[in-house]
């Protein structure tokens, strides 16, 4: 039997075993075997074809979703609906044609929004499908072969370089200087350098540099990998079952309407039965009692409420795309504002994404450079003044800064109006820092590359040989890497280490000086690279046995992302809103809280958590280190998911932002998922409920302010719609109780909700937000919709409402016997309260008052517009004889109008009162 039998006989009898093997944790030997593959000549063609069949394609499987007529039917399934559909049936049974074709085409418009928004939200897995679509160089039969990566089957023998995407998840069996950018998946804002070397089991997903995963990209070196899970068994596509198994929780506005919603159809329910007992009880004709149910039930649904909702939320929309901040779900906009806790992702969000020199320390002496990212816009500073580099005194300096640019295999190139790097993050910082002491790639033209000795991770240096001096027949060798291994090759023939002073001159080297120069940037969460030279007789290649001694020290350079200055100021507003910022992300703990404590999330050690500690936890201890914790560092995609859940099970609203793969699940399931529309990843983006056209945290913070302005928005819109359906219900009880006329009737009172109260309600969802807005702590997120205040407002300008209404038609009725005339002045004094009451809610007059004072200032106008409007409507209403016969109404004099007007004026000093009690604005 070949061997090629036996292994595909071990293969087959462990396939069902084979996910739950710690790849990591093997030999390159052990794993090769296991997976009865080939170390050289990788599958025949014909078992890949076998495995293909049995295993399947490599690709995510995507969630099989509900047909699109359910998934429309099912948007109907809601109380608010259910009390529109109603009223329009109710409508339809009056025979009131138009009426009942605008509340059905108020209630088509919510569901069609509502379908378009599920249907967006049902793309994630899709988007992650996309990810891990590429091609894979591999070796089969032995020969050097380029498939699609759905082709690869376990056991698969896969060739990288640089630049390519890795198709499928890979333990390394070789590698030569391999450089992987994982960020999209750990959250490591670095390339990571790999190894080959067996690691312990628990060592974490971020830290296994053994193990390739699918999508992450190779900046540099090459390798080769054995794959050990495709498909749904890859890191990603665990990730896509964390989507797919995490919900999309309701936000706090569709829950408390919700709730309301249901309250309120068993309220009018059983008002209207009520009614129609008592009517019957007291003799009428169950005609004349079922008209009057129906009139009650029509004056208690508030026709209206869908649809100021919707068009508020839109407006904010408009409002926070306008400050780079896209919403995808309507409802995202009032979360925002209810948002207590917001986890951001450290890189690109609350840092620049561009890594950059910050401290040098070269011949003894100390350096800080400003200006941050790839632009060369800054300076080299020594206590605070600008380096002379004319001057004698910073020749090490100058050296160092030269190393950096020469050994050195990446460039920074300008285009589309920014400075864009090619090549490694590190090796741009260097380059930029060198720019900023006038040093550029062009003007060393003259110290030519001869050879090259690229990175390798055991080595932990690059070296690169220059042609310094032909005549004196001299090259130069420069060196950057780890300390240690600097260190450790700067010794001359006397065993002595040396290093440059300021001036250039040779001296002992200080090793402990050096090192402790070492952590004193590491504590400020600085990346520490050294630099050191050596000059070389003339030659053309070199080795490693030239540098292993010999080097001269020339300085260290601290590298970091560092952090927004805007999203600073930003984090330090929602602090003083009463939002707590947490920063969660894959990067070193080291480097994270540097950063937090540099923006102020953070001041001690003990509000940072590893994500290696997080797993030792119980969910009471994860819970506690959830809402204690600021800095959560190393984390894996399933502890960002678990921190979101632990957060909401403390009853906070969490906003959770992210760009990668990895924060995916996570951003579904908080109450709002934020991610970034530049470097977001497709499934990030998809997932999400709001995007960042510039992913910038400041943005955030803009967001939030605008979505406190809308739930303001809001609650001024109930505050002023519930109370003009209360008052009608109230009329309408009343008059069947004491067996009196009905002092307005059904066709009437659907004129008031569908025309006067949307013309007036309308205006609102308009209102500036006001300058306070975030300097208050955000509401209680379990605050019930009509919280006490507010229920206060809404009975007491009900019953105004109801005494307008019921005196206005019992005193006409009484003086002039004339119903029609009762009936209209009622709905009139009615609509002149409701004017009324929207000036003293609205900011139009104060707005107004400011601009008057400043014309700088700008005025809301939407109220005045909603009022004219209303003013215009109502004499139609009155005075139109079509209307009279249609609404059965009758014409009004000149002072029958003051007098409706008059009746409504007392409603501005119920509010003033009412305000000092329940602040809307």
């Amino acid at each position: 039997m070949t061997a090629n039998t036996i292994a595909t006989n071990t293969f087959s009898e462990t396939t069902k075993d084979l996910l739950n093997y710690e790849w990591h944790t093997l030999s390159e030997q052990k794993v090769v075997q296991t997976l009865a593959s080939h170390p050289e000549a990788g599958l025949t063609h014909e078992e890949a074809t076998k495995r293909h069949q049995q295993m399947g394609a490599n690709q995510l499987t995507a969630k099989s979703g509900k047909s699109s007529w359910l998934r429309f039917l099912e948007q109907f399934n809601q109380p608010l609906l259910y009390i529109l559909l109603t009223a329009g049936v109710v409508t339809l049974l009056l025979q009131d044609w138009l009426d009942a074709g605008v509340i059905f085409g108020v209630t088509l418009i919510n569901v069609i929004i509502g379908y378009i928004q599920e249907a967006k939200a049902e793309g994630a897995i899709a988007a992650l499908s996309k990810a891990i679509a590429t091609e894979a160089t591999l070796i089969r039969n032995g020969q050097k072969t380029r498939l699609a990566s759905t082709e690869l089957v376990l056991g698969d023998l896969v060739l990288l370089a640089s630049g390519d995407k890795v198709p499928a998840d890979l333990r390394l069996l070789s590698v030569r200087g391999l450089q992987v950018d994982e960020s999209a998946l750990t959250g490591e804002s670095v390339p990571v350098e790999k190894a080959t070397a067996s690691l312990a089991v628990e060592t974490p997903l971020a830290e296994r540099s053994n193990m390739v995963y699918t999508g992450s990209f190779v900046s540099f070196g090459q390798a080769e990998g054995i794959v050990v899970a495709i498909a749904d068994a890859t890191e990603t596509g665990r990730i896509s079952q964390l989507i797919e198994s995490s919900t999309n929780l309701k936000t706090p506005l569709t829950r408390n309407i919700d709730k309301f919603s249901k309250s309120l159809l068993y309220v009018i329910l059983g008002l209207a039965a009520l009614t129609f007992a008592v009517g019957l009880g007291q003799g009428e004709s169950w005609i004349d009692v079922f008209k009057a149910s129906v009139a009650l039930v029509v004056s208690a649904i508030p026709e209206g409420l869908p649809a100021i909702v919707t068009v508020t939320l839109a407006i904010g929309v408009s409002r926070m795309a306008r400050r780079k901040a896209i919403i995808r779900k309507l409802p995202a906009v009032e979360t925002l504002g209810s948002t207590t806790v917001i986890c951001s992702d450290k890189t690109g969000t609350l840092t620049e994404n561009q890594m950059t020199v910050q401290k040098i320390y070269a011949g003894g002496q100390h350096y800080t450079v400003s200006g941050i990212g790839y632009a060369p816009d800054g300076e080299i500073l020594m206590n605070g003044q600008p380096v002379d580099f004319n001057a004698d005194g910073h020749i090490a300096l100058w050296e160092s800064l030269e190393a950096g640019l020469l050994c050195n295999d990446s460039h920074i190139e300008w285009g589309n109006g920014q400075w864009d790097l090619v090549g490694t993050p590190t090796e741009g910082a260097l380059i930029t820092a060198a720019n900023k002491a006038g040093l550029t790639q062009e003007n060393l033209e003259q110290l030519p590359r001869i050879d090259t000795i690229p990175f390798e991770s055991q080595f932990q240096y690059m070296a690169t040989l220059h042609e310094l001096d032909a005549k004196r027949s001299l090259n130069v060798i420069y060196l950057k890497g780890s300390v240690e291994a600097i260190l450790q090759r700067c010794v001359v023939y006397r065993r002595r280490h040396r290093m440059f002073d300021a001036q250039g001159q040779q001296v002992a080297l200080n090793s402990a000086a050096v090192e402790q120069e070492v952590a004193g940037m590491a504590n400020q969460g600085l990346r520490v690279l050294a630099f050191a030279s050596k000059e070389v007789a003339t030659k053309r290649s070199f080795d490693r046995n030239d540098i292993d001694r010999g080097l001269v020290f020339l300085g260290l350079q601290g590298i970091i992302d560092p952090p927004r200055e805007e999203a600073i100021a930003a984090v330090k507003a929602c602090q003083s809103a009463g939002i707590q910022v947490k920063m969660i992300t894959g990067d070193h703990a080291l480097t994270a809280a540097a950063i937090a404590r540099q923006m102020g999330i953070c001041s001690t050690e003990a509000q940072v958590f590893t994500g290696r500690q997080l797993a030792q936890m119980d969910e009471k201890e994860f819970a506690q280190a959830a809402e204690q914790g600021m800095v959560f560092a190393r984390v894996a995609p399933e502890q960002k998911l678990h921190l979101v859940k632990a957060l909401q099970s403390q009853g906070e609203i969490v906003a959770m932002t992210g760009d990668g793969v990895n924060d995916a699940p996570a951003l579904k399931q908080a109450d709002i998922g934020v991610a970034m529309g530049i470097a977001g990843a497709e499934v990030a983006k998809e997932s999400a409920d709001m995007l960042l056209t510039d992913d910038n945290f400041a943005s955030i913070e803009a967001a939030v302010e605008e979505g406190r302005g809308v739930y303001r928005n809001l609650r001024k819109a109930i505050a002023f719609l519930l109370p003009i359906n209360v008052g009608e219900s109230m009329t309408i009880l009343i008059a069947i109780l004491l067996a009196t006329a009905l002092p307005i009737l059904p066709i009437q009172i659907l004129w008031l909700n569908m025309v006067s109260s949307i013309a007036l309600i309308a205006p609102l969802a308009f209102e500036p937000k006001s300058g306070h807005v975030m300097q208050q702590p955000p509401r209680n997120p379990r605050e019930r919709l009509l919280s006490g205040g507010l229920l206060q407002r809404i009975i007491a300008i009900s019953v105004f409402n109801w005494l307008v209404i019921f005196g206005m038609f019992q005193w006409i009725l009484q003086t002039t016997g004339n119903e029609p005339l009762a009936r209209t002045m009622a709905i009139n004094g009615l609509v002149a309260a409701e004017v009324f009451y929207l000036l003293s809610i609205s900011q139009f007059l104060p707005s107004l008052v400011v601009r008057i004072q400043d014309k700088r200032t700008p005025v809301a106008y939407a109220p005045a517009i909603g009022i004219v409007i209303v003013v215009i409507l109502q004499c139609l209403f009155s005075q139109w004889s079509m209307m009279n016969q249609v609404f059965d109404t009758t014409p009004l004099t000149f002072i029958q109008a003051l007098i409706c007007m008059g009746v409504g004026l007392p409603v501005v000093f119920i509010a003033l009162i009412l305000q000092r009690f329940d602040p809307l604005n």
